[in-house]
């Protein structure tokens, strides 16, 4: 109390009319007024000169933010649709290499059967060629053995005999008949043999 009684004492010896109770809170009339107008020209000079420029500065901001939004999503559009062509080029893709494969698989097929074939036939003619050859080789050898077996055949004859068997006819006789008893007891063994 003491403080309030020296406030009191203050504006006492100020002005002439005591001020009490809650009068001491409350400023006066005057300074209520002038308040008001200071308070009014600094609104209205916020209202003319700050807020245009603050609400301006919002408005770039929100523009920018829009428009950095209308281009994420275009940008967005146009990536889903690269994405879009490039998952149809892989599809594209991946269905040419099936189909190259299986083209490559199917010619690989027929080269393999073309050269099977080839070789088969090769394999026919070479065959064929041999067999001739192991004929013709045999006749020789039985032509060359026929002569060679007759000379011996008469040669040893003439000498069971004990004459000479120069006729060429009885040579030829005393030859194919030997020869013939030969195929027969070959023939006769290999008979048994079976």
């Amino acid at each position: 109390m003491t403080t309030l009684t020296a406030a009191g004492a203050i504006l006492a010896a100020s002005g002439s009319e005591e001020v009490e109770g809650i009068n001491l809170f409350l400023p006066a009339g005057y300074d209520i007024l002038w308040s008001a107008v200071v308070l009014i020209a600094i609104a209205w000079m916020f209202y003319k000169l700050v807020l245009p420029k603050f609400t301006e500065i919002l408005d770039e901001r929100t523009a920018k933010i829009e428009g950095g939004l209308s281009k994420a999503a275009t940008m967005q559009a146009e990536a889903d649709a690269l994405l879009a062509e490039y998952k149809a080029q892989l599809t594209e893709a991946r269905t040419e290499a099936a189909r190259i494969r299986e083209d490559a698989r199917t010619e690989g097929a027929e080269i393999v059967a073309e050269a099977r074939g080839k070789a088969s036939e090769e394999s026919a003619r070479i065959f064929e060629t041999a067999q001739r050859q192991i004929e013709a080789e045999r006749q020789a050898a039985a032509i060359s053995l026929r002569g060679d077996v007759g000379a011996l055949a008469t040669e040893l004859a003439s000498k069971i005999v004990g004459e000479s068997l120069e006729d060429t006819a009885r040579q030829s006789r005393v030859v194919d008949r030997f020869l013939d008893d030969l195929e027969a007891s070959a023939l006769t063994t290999a008979a048994k043999g079976k």
